[in-house]
């Protein structure tokens, strides 16, 4: 397990504990490296929401605006749709889309699994969680800043949040301090886990980061560093359904509340690894809890750690 935890004051504590490998006996340390799962997603809607600011995207345009290999659907599907899980575009569908090892070496290339499949809902009406929805804002952002996304990334998230440990979870890429990942099998007992290539789902799931990163990302985009406070204030709004209903997600980022305090964030799941990113916008902190561990309860750290923070 990865632990960070940090205010706007700074990086306040990192630890690591436990084992990274456990065939090479490698500890866990502030500098492993652990796969974010879908705690990508709401590093693509900043991501978006930069280029929103800058006039280059439109939230409610269709998103074949920026993605024409997309085809035209029943409905219009749009941008603000998809931050929101609003779109009607499906999830994984069966074990070989999840535990894919094909190596996409662009964003776009892996749009055939799910491009020609009908929308699950008439968009805006249904929240449907998809990790192929944030595919094609990836692409948006592609086309719309004329960059290859994980250099948008680096270029506009990364470097300006001080994030020095984070990029695509490249297999064939040699990424120090990267965990290996395992699973409990029916017995209980700890394996490897299964073989994943992510570069399938690099917006929605395809990158690893360190804990301390992902706090640090979380205060940039908290102090207004990533894009502006207005701006903040509508990612961290829970959308609705056309009849009203709320959500509990905003754009890119899931907006509850604990004891309280409202908090706003994302968890993650994939082969080998949970984990969990936490903000408590009014308190300025933000909690990052990895585990290089399939389907592991972190609820229980995160909310320990979170009521000793907010005392």
């Amino acid at each position: 397990v990865s632990v960070a935890m940090a205010s706007s004051s700074g990086l306040a504590w990192t630890a690591g504990f436990g084992m990274a490998d456990l065939e090479n006996f490698v500890p866990v340390t502030p500098s492993t490296v652990i796969r974010l799962g879908s705690i990508s997603k709401p590093i693509t809607a900043v991501a978006v929401m930069q280029l929103v600011e800058q006039g280059k995207i439109e939230l409610d345009a269709p998103i074949q605006r920026y993605v024409p290999s997309f085809p035209e659907k029943p409905w219009p599907v749009t941008v603000r749709q998809l931050l929101g899980h609003l779109g009607g575009v499906r999830h994984y569908s069966g074990l070989p889309e999840v535990d894919s090892t094909r190596h996409y070496t662009g964003l776009a290339a892996a749009f055939h699994v799910f491009r020609d499949d009908p929308l699950l809902a008439e968009p805006g009406t249904k929240y449907s969680y998809t990790t192929y929805g944030f595919n094609l804002l990836g692409a948006t952002v592609d086309t719309a800043s004329g960059m290859k996304f994980p250099d948008y990334l680096r270029a506009n998230i990364f470097q300006p949040a001080g994030m020095a440990h984070i990029g695509p979870d490249d297999v064939y890429a040699i990424i120090p301090h990267r965990a290996r990942g395992y699973r409990l099998n029916s017995d209980q007992r700890i394996e490897n886990c299964s073989l994943a290539d992510t570069s399938n789902k690099i917006p929605g799931g395809g990158l690893s980061s360190t804990a301390g990163d992902l706090v640090k990302f979380a205060l940039a985009v908290h102090e207004g560093k990533l894009v502006r406070p207005a701006t903040v204030q509508q990612m961290f709004t829970s959308q609705h359904t056309r009849d009203g209903k709320p959500t509990g997600y905003g754009f890119g980022f899931g907006v509850s509340e604990f004891e309280g305090h409202k908090r706003v964030g994302h968890g993650g799941g994939q082969q080998g690894i949970t984990t969990d990113l936490v903000l408590f916008p009014a308190e300025g902190i933000a909690i990052a809890v990895m585990t290089n561990l399939e389907r592991a309860r972190l609820s229980g750290i995160v909310e320990a750690v979170s009521r000793v923070l907010l005392q």
